[in-house]
């Protein structure tokens, strides 16, 4: 009989500990607010340093104007954004020189940053043009995804490509992206995303990880794949190409501004039913990342957590017709 009310007893504890435990994270989830979506006025203007004055950017709800807009979200990134930038533009110049009808364009999006990462930028804007480099540059820092929200908004490209300031990813792989995506243009498909990804290259980057940074990749993967995104092997590569029209939809409804935004997009396209591929690209480790592995991972597991959550619970809604500012 003893046994029976310990066993009694332990049961009601373990389920009155979760009862607590789910009873906390509802409140957590539900006292944590969208993201603000607004922009500063600043932040609707870009700079001409030889003219030294501001000009108003386009936004996404006009026509576009240019063949690709590239959005390289940046923090902190004076040291690695030439490197960059000088791969892209030569790269971008040789495309033109082939194809005169094609048309670019670079926004550099500063994200808060506290070194001299707009700066560098505007030496670009100098030296190419308002016209080809131009620098958004936040009044606060917002996270990568919220950087790149904010380039997507001011684009003026029928395609739309992030690319990640470390110069990680060979720019020269947009030829595969943009191939893929030409292929289910053809197939009518105007909502349209191309993922760059580095999934071929697991196996031997586990060669060269600790275990435990292994168990955190493989545990993120799961998670993703259990709760947000299936399909898509790599979430998380900063080479991603998008139609207009899919940028604006997915843009429009993103909440995580953070790591995941990467997750939180997809999931959303899965949601809307847009097409989704997937490229192999090359890619190699940079020096300098912000990412810490431990938190970096810890902070994107719980946001993915959260993006399963909120969207079931209703408490993040997702507008059909967005409406941009």
């Amino acid at each position: 009989m003893d046994l029976n009310l310990t066993l009694i007893c332990g049961f009601l504890l373990i389920l009155a500990f979760l009862v607590i435990a789910l009873g906390l994270v509802l409140v957590y989830v539900m006292s944590k607010p969208c993201p603000d979506l607004s922009r500063y006025e600043s932040e609707k203007y870009f700079f001409d340093p030889k003219k030294k004055e501001s000009h108003r950017f386009r936004t996404i709800n006009d026509p576009p104007s240019l063949a690709l807009s590239v959005i390289v979200p940046a923090y902190n990134e004076e040291e690695r954004l030439p490197q960059m930038l000088n791969e892209a533009i030569e790269y971008l110049q040789e495309k033109q020189k082939a194809n005169s009808m094609f048309t670019y364009e670079i926004i550099v999006v500063d994200d808060g940053s506290t070194d001299q990462t707009t700066n560098t930028a505007l030496l670009y804007t100098e030296k190419f043009g308002l016209d080809l480099v131009r620098v958004l540059t936040l009044e606060q820092n917002r996270g990568k995804g919220g950087a790149v929200r904010l380039g997507m908004f001011v684009a003026r490209g029928q395609l739309l490509l992030f690319a990640d300031a470390d110069g990680a990813t060979q720019f020269s792989d947009y030829q595969k992206l943009e191939s893929s995506m030409q292929d289910m243009i053809k197939k009518n498909h105007s909502l349209a995303v191309v993922c760059g990804s580095r999934a071929h290259l697991e196996q031997d980057s586990v060669a060269h990880r600790s275990i435990f940074r292994t168990i955190l990749m493989y545990g993120f993967h799961f998670i993703v794949w259990s709760l947000c995104v299936r399909g898509i092997k790599d979430t998380q590569c900063g080479f991603k190409l998008l139609t207009r029209d899919a940028a604006k939809i997915l843009f429009s409804n993103l909440h995580v501004e953070r790591w995941a935004f990467d997750v939180d997009m997809l999931y959303l396209a899965q949601h809307f039913k847009i097409s989704v591929s997937e490229v192999a690209v090359h890619w190699q480790e940079m020096e300098g990342s912000k990412m810490t592995p431990f938190w970096s991972w810890l902070q994107m597991g719980r946001d993915i957590v959260l993006i399963w959550l909120r969207y079931r619970l209703g408490i993040w809604k997702i507008e059909d017709k967005p409406k941009i500012e």
